[in-house]
């Protein structure tokens, strides 16, 4: 009889703390998922504004740029080269960001063989890619190079125009270009707001 009396005192008083500790574990799980779905909507708001930002600012497209050449540039070894400037006249800001993609044509402007190499040139370092928010009136410049020791021979290209493709646009804009080309190898930096000349 004493033996069972105290199992039972035992065991009265487990029940009311096990009914405790699920209520405490419930509110616990409660809170947490509260917390968490606080942290997913604002996770999403977060994702929503940084969206919103990047849309706000659209990629500069061929039209909205005027594209002209700079300053030339020239050197030894048969070394040439040339400041390429991109003008916003959108009427609107827009970004660029990366390298302008060139080509070659000759005076029918039927493209000729060209190769064109990002980075360094003997001209200037390669600034990186930087995303350069441009408002209307603004611009982007690169520097372009290329060698012309094999002037008129098969292993130079005779081109007469230069086309010049701003990063992310499928149209090019033409400018005249009467230069050799070694084997239609040309040098560009990438777009940035002024380009040191170093050579």
């Amino acid at each position: 009889m004493n033996e069972q009396q105290n199992t039972t005192d035992q065991a009265g008083p487990t029940k009311p703390r096990h009914r405790a500790d699920r209520r405490f574990g419930r509110t616990v799980v409660g809170l947490a998922a509260v917390a968490g779905l606080g942290l997913a909507a604002w996770a999403t708001t977060a994702n929503a504004a940084t969206t919103s930002t990047a849309k706000a600012t659209p990629t500069c497209s061929t039209a909205a740029l005027k594209v002209t050449f700079g300053r030339g540039l020239a050197g030894g070894m048969n070394h040439q080269g040339v400041v390429i400037t991109l003008r916003n006249l959108s009427g609107r800001t827009c970004a660029l960001r990366g390298y302008p993609g060139l080509g070659l044509e000759n005076s029918a402007h039927k493209k000729l063989t060209a190769h064109t190499h990002w980075g360094n040139t003997w001209y200037a370092h390669n600034p990186g890619k930087k995303t350069l928010t441009l408002k209307d009136g603004q611009s982007a410049e690169a520097v372009v190079a290329w060698t012309h020791a094999n002037t008129g021979t098969s292993g130079a290209v005779r081109a007469s125009f230069l086309e010049i493709t701003p990063p992310g646009a499928t149209q090019h804009k033409t400018l005249a270009f009467p230069q050799w080309v070694d084997h239609g190898d040309l040098s560009v930096t990438a777009l940035a707001r002024h380009i040191t000349v170093t050579s």
